[in-house]
């Protein structure tokens, strides 16, 4: 995570409920994402994202966080590459390292 802002957090591994075999995301906690936005609201693109890099376990990748207004939360999303890699299914709590 060299010259990124560490962040580290644990969540639940959720499935989007309107998308069978769809997209999975770890939702970050809602003070960590106030957080985040107070500092780094100025460096979102399009819908809120911001690029980031995040490590679960030992897989690091490069990845993006998007910012949910109904929910007032950052998501992280995890390709079916990384939960596999990871051996992560949908209610595991897993810790992530994140960089911004």
């Amino acid at each position: 995570m060299k010259g990124k802002i560490p962040f580290e957090f644990t969540a639940v591994l959720w499935q989007h409920p309107s998308e069978k075999g769809g997209w999975y995301f770890l939702s970050l906690p809602e003070t960590l994402s106030a957080e985040i936005r107070e500092q780094l609201q100025g460096q979102e693109e399009g819908w809120g994202r911001l690029k980031a890099q995040a490590k679960i376990l030992e897989t690091t990748w490069d990845t993006a966080i998007w910012f949910d207004s109904k929910a007032n939360t950052y998501l992280l999303p995890l390709k079916a590459e990384i939960r596999k890699k990871c051996k992560l299914e949908t209610g595991d709590l897993v810790k992530v390292l994140l960089g911004l």
